[in-house]
């Protein structure tokens, strides 16, 4: 007997919602552990070079779409044909050389060598660990008294960067590249020295880290004034894992606040022990200009108390509708070969390498008609979705940062999402898989600014371990005044 209190359908109707929503998050998780990583779309109607844009209003169930507007844009044809293998890659020519010449055994006397055969093989000789021995003569001043130290005349030893300490720029720079370039542990490294016979103890190896670290402190601090004098930066998060003296057997959540200027390719790293706005907020109070984020609301109680321009990222955005494609395909695809084709425009954009000036006015006369009238697309199709299921998210997410995800069309210099700080955060990623964890939230401060200068080095294509021995020879007599010079960027300047 039905309870005539109870209205049946609406708790059915609430079950199967609940139903769906937990489907889709069950799918998203199993894609997140098994799936490929990449939200590249591919139309399931046509290749984007011949998809119509013009949307009837029963292709979307019996909502009403508004069209947009064609764009065109240049395709170079690519050849399909079948190409030659080359062949075997040569080896680079600044590699040395090592000649083994073979004559054939039992050689006919009086045989006339006519030409050669080479073979080139690339061979690899381990890292060798070696012992720079200085010697300095001692010498006595003309009609001194041995006695007289003062009288002893000896040349000085070259700078080194930890004195008193065994270790020289080239290992300090390779253990310090090895860990925050390359991922490997210090007790791997500890185990490397091991098998070439030398034993160094852990505390040791940390020790000597550490102080180097300590060393190009002021190279930091002198990257994050460039990174925060600029007029745009990117901003992200990411966590990791520390050991905490006051939790035994477990790890504090602490983060990794990210800090870029994507247009002169500098990157900063700040820990924080919390994802509250303290960080961020001290390190962007003098900050006068545009952030690009995600929608973490963190960032907009900061930029609506200081000032700051936000904008929001479209590859945030548009992983909603990625996500929403198995629950509602045809809305979502609709958003998707939007965001596609101004995306093309970007392409397009760099292809013809616009300066600012061309890629504003290519925006306005290309991007920002597919934006207006998708956001108001988007608008009538949120009252006819459930607000809990995917296609809903994805629609309330977008809505409410509209303005702010449609901002860079409006520039010539501004990008219109946060991949490039993404990239810079990857290298973060890899190194929490192997490492698993800080040892301090001191150690995660350290580890945040050789981050910092390293992904500035990666993305000025400089060689980090050249960088840093050079760096680490140099910076105990370098007038403190000119450190700028240093950061790899102004560095490669310098050697070039």
């Amino acid at each position: 007997m039905q309870h005539p209190n109870i209205d049946y359908k609406e708790r059915y109707e609430q079950a199967e919602q609940t139903i769906s929503q937990l489907k889709h998050e069950l799918a998203v998780l199993k894609k997140m552990i098994f799936g490929s990583r990449h939200e590249k779309f591919v139309s399931t109607e046509a290749s984007v070079q011949q998809l119509s844009l013009d949307i009837k209003a029963d292709q979307i169930l019996t909502s009403s779409v508004v069209s947009a507007q064609r764009i065109s844009y240049t395709r170079n044809k690519i050849n399909t044909e079948p190409v030659a293998h080359p062949g075997r890659n040569k080896l680079p020519d600044h590699l040395r050389r090592e000649e083994i010449i073979i004559d054939p055994i039992d050689l006919p006397q009086g045989s006339k060598r006519i030409g050669q055969l080479e073979t080139e093989v690339l061979e690899y000789k381990a890292a060798e660990l070696y012992v720079k021995r200085y010697i300095r003569p001692k010498y006595l001043a003309p009609e001194s008294n041995a006695a007289d130290s003062s009288q002893i005349i000896t040349a000085p030893l070259p700078d080194m960067p930890l004195p008193k300490c065994i270790a020289g720029p080239g290992l300090l720079a390779q253990m310090i590249i090895d860990k925050f370039v390359d991922h490997l542990p210090l007790h791997r490294q500890m185990q490397r020295f091991e098998r070439s016979g030398v034993k160094l103890p852990y505390s040791t190896l940390t020790d000597w880290v550490g102080a180097a670290a300590n060393l190009i402190t002021p190279l930091y601090g002198s990257l994050v004034d460039q990174v925060l004098n600029a007029d745009y930066i990117q901003c992200d998060e990411s966590p990791m894992p520390v050991l905490d003296k006051d939790k035994k057997g477990k790890t504090h959540r602490g983060f990794f606040w990210a800090y870029q200027d994507s247009i002169n390719k500098l990157v900063v790293f700040d820990y924080q022990e919390g994802r509250n706005k303290y960080g961020p907020t001290q390190m962007l109070q003098k900050f006068k200009g545009t952030i690009q984020t995600d929608g973490y609301q963190v960032y907009d109680a900061i930029a609506e108390s200081s000032g700051i321009n936000l904008i929001h990222c479209m590859a945030h955005a548009r992983r909603y509708f990625v996500d929403a494609l198995e629950h509602d395909r045809s809305r979502a695809e609709h958003v998707l070969q939007q965001i596609q084709l101004l995306y093309e425009i970007e392409r397009e954009c760099n292809a013809q390498a616009y300066d600012i000036a061309d890629r504003k006015s290519n925006r306005f006369e290309k991007a920002v008609p597919i934006l207006t009238e998708l956001g108001i697309w988007m608008i009538k199709q949120y009252p006819q979705v459930l607000p809990k299921s995917p296609i809903g998210q994805a629609l309330a997410y977008s809505i409410k940062r509209w303005d702010k995800l449609c901002a860079y069309a409006q520039t010539g210099h501004l990008l219109p999402d946060n991949n490039p700080i993404e990239n810079s955060i990857r290298p973060i990623a890899l190194g929490r898989k192997n490492h698993l964890f800080a040892g301090s939230h001191e150690a995660a401060r350290r580890s945040a600014m050789l981050y910092s200068l390293l992904g500035t080095c990666k993305m000025h294509k400089v060689d980090p371990v050249e960088w840093l021995q050079n760096v680490l020879s140099r910076i105990a007599s370098h007038p403190v005044n000119r450190i700028k010079e240093l950061l790899p960027h102004n560095w490669k300047l310098e050697q070039s």
